[in-house]
Formats: structure tokens, sequence, C-alpha cells
């Protein structure tokens, strides 16, 4: 039986129609595409899904819409995260009445708490919600990381079941996975790295390229979990070049363009997120090309 939040979670887009608004439609579509492709979770209003220019109506609408076309089938994992703790609070309670199944909590961004900062912070939110809370380490975005030690301290909370760690220091990930219980969930959160994760204790990944593949990126997953290691890198090194190239500019400016051209979504952002540079789609372009995944012209 697989348990929530292992496998592969998709840090689903947001799309917004031409004129900048919520396009509660396409948010159905892509919910729906997900499920069908036999995804694990589904994982909103994150960094990926533009969440810091979202309304919390907006976070509200979305994770309902998803809920309501999941019906049970596969638990969302909300996000749920920032540097108020107060205001995550707030908005945890928010998701969990929208039926989110569970939180993505982001670390506090911008003003760097200490390792005791940081404990006392998730804490917090744990004695204030009965949902299962996974922690998203990303340094490279918030300016803040989640030590070893600390994260030993955070799995001793019951409601704290795991991180989402996008550090991309392999070491740190070794020893997470040493030192934390088997209990504990550790997932990539970086899709390059899922496998060697994989391969010394990880349990899967919060993908991005999943939004764009996520059959594929299910295959190489599921074949790790059964210890098929020769099946899932044939997967791996077949789609490495989309996932770096989600990267080429800061996401989702990429993945959104990608997408579009695939005929996914409307290729609309919200400040300061844009398009992406016009020598950075025609890399995009020919790497969903290679793959059969293009549809229209990247303009």
């Amino acid at each position: 039986m697989r348990t929530d939040w292992t496998g592969v979670g998709t840090a689903l887009v947001t799309p917004f129609t031409r004129t900048g608004d919520l396009d509660e439609k396409a948010v159905r579509r892509l919910g729906r595409r997900q499920i069908d492709a036999g995804i694990h979770f589904l994982v909103p209003c994150g960094t990926t899904g533009e969440n810091p220019t979202l309304t919390l109506a907006e976070r509200v609408r979305i994770v309902e819409i998803l809920v309501d076309e999941a019906n049970g089938r596969i638990p969302v994992l909300a996000g749920a995260g920032g540097y108020d703790t107060r205001e995550v609070i707030h908005l945890a309670e928010e998701m969990r009445k929208a039926g989110a199944r569970g939180l993505l909590s982001v670390t506090p961004y911008y003003n760097k708490p200490t390792q005791e900062g940081l404990y006392q912070h998730f804490r917090a939110i744990a004695e204030t919600t009965p949902l299962p809370i996974i922690v998203y380490n990303v340094p490279g975005r918030t300016g803040c990381n989640v030590e070893v030690a600390t994260f030993v301290r955070l799995a001793a909370i019951s409601n704290i079941v795991g991180v989402k760690e996008a550090s991309g220091n392999v070491a740190q990930m070794c020893e997470i996975c040493c030192a934390v219980g088997s209990d504990f969930i550790v997932l990539s959160g970086d899709d390059a790295l899922t496998l060697p994760l994989m391969a010394i204790g990880g349990r899967g990944v919060i993908s991005v390229a999943s939004n764009e593949i996520p059959s594929e990126m299910v295959q190489m997953v599921e074949a790790a979990e059964r210890g098929d290691f020769a099946a899932a890198r044939a997967v791996h090194n077949r789609i490495l070049p989309l996932m770096q190239i989600n990267f080429i500019e800061a996401n989702p400016m990429p993945l959104k363009a990608a997408m579009a051209a695939m005929g996914l979504i409307e290729e609309s952002y919200r400040l300061p997120m844009v398009s992406p540079k016009p020598e950075s789609k025609e890399k995009i372009a020919q790497v969903l090309k290679d793959l059969g995944l293009l549809k229209a012209a990247l303009v």
C-alpha cells in the first residue's frame, strides 16, 4: 500500500487567462490530466504555482477545484508557507477547510531565522493544525537552510511527516536520510536529483517536470521504488534535458512557456514573472521537439 506523500507529487502551475485572471477551467483540466496519468498527489499553490501573487481567495478556490476533481482518488498537499508564522497558521486553516489533506510549508524567506526560530515556527504551525506537514527546504530561494539536527527535532513532532529537500546539497540529503527515522518522508525538490535521493532512502519527488510529463515521472519513480534502477535510469536519461531546461530561467517561466507550446495553458504570468527570452524559448522548443512534445511554435 502506498502511503500519502510518497511517489510523485506535481508542483502545479497556476494557469491564468490572457487578462491575468485565475483560469478555473484550466485548473480543473490540468488536475484531471495529472490524475489520469497516474500521479500520486497534487501540490498546488507553491512556488511553481506563483503563490506570492495569488490572493487568499484564489488559493482557496484552486484547492477546492482540485479536491473536487480528485474526488478522493489522490490527496492534495496545499502550499501554506511564509515568513509570518501567524499568517501561515491562518492560511493552513483555510487550506484545511478547502479540503487539503496535507500542507507543504516553505521555510520563512528573507528574514533568515535561526535554527531555533525555524523549529519554533514549524512547531507552532503543527500545534494548530491536524494536517500532516511537509517542510519545504529550498535555501537558494529563501536564504535559509534547515540543518540536519533541526530536521531530527522536527521529525519528533507527530504531524511533521517529511521534507521536500531542495538544497541541492547531496551530502546533506544523505545525512537527513541517515538521521531521521524511516517513517519520516524525504522527497526530492529537484527533478534531476530524484534518482540519487531514492537510491539512499528518498521516497519520491515533488516535481516540476511532471506538469509536462506526468506519466514519465511516475514510470521513473515507480521503477526506483521497486528497485529497478536500470529502468528508472533509462527514463531519467531520456527526460533529463527537459528537467534541466525547465530552469534555464527562473521557475515557472520556462515551464509555463513549454506548457503553452504543448497546448496545455495560455502563456500568462503575473509580474514579476515574465515570458522567457527568445533565445531561451528556442532551447525550450528544441527539447520539446526532441521529446515529441511540441504542439505549437514558441513566440
